[in-house]
C-alpha cells in the first residue's frame, strides 16, 4: 500500500501534497525575494534622478524670484549637469 490511507492514521508516502506544496512555496517564497530587491533598486536609482532635476528646478525658481543673477545660473547649473 503505498498511496492511500494506512493504518497509522496518515496518507502514505509522506503525503505528496505537502511535497508539491513545499516546492511551490519555495518558488513564490524566492519570487517574492528577488521582485522586492528589483523593486528596491529601481526606487534607488528613481530617486537620485529626481533629485538632480528638482535641484535643477529649485535653480530655476531662484533665478525667476532674482535671488541669483545669470551668470550665477550658468555657473550652478553646469555644475548640476
Amino acid at each position: 500500500m503505498m498511496y492511500g490511507y494506512n493504518n497509522y492514521g496518515d496518507w502514505g508516502a509522506g503525503s505528496m501534497v505537502g511535497w508539491f506544496g513545499g516546492g511551490f512555496m519555495m518558488f513564490f517564497f524566492w519570487a517574492l525575494i528577488i521582485i522586492f530587491i528589483v523593486w528596491v533598486v529601481r526606487e534607488v536609482g528613481s530617486k537620485n534622478s529626481k533629485s538632480g532635476s528638482n535641484a535643477l528646478d529649485i535653480l530655476k525658481e531662484r533665478y525667476a524670484k532674482g535671488e541669483i543673477d545669470k551668470k550665477e545660473f550658468e555657473e550652478k547649473k553646469k555644475d548640476l549637469i
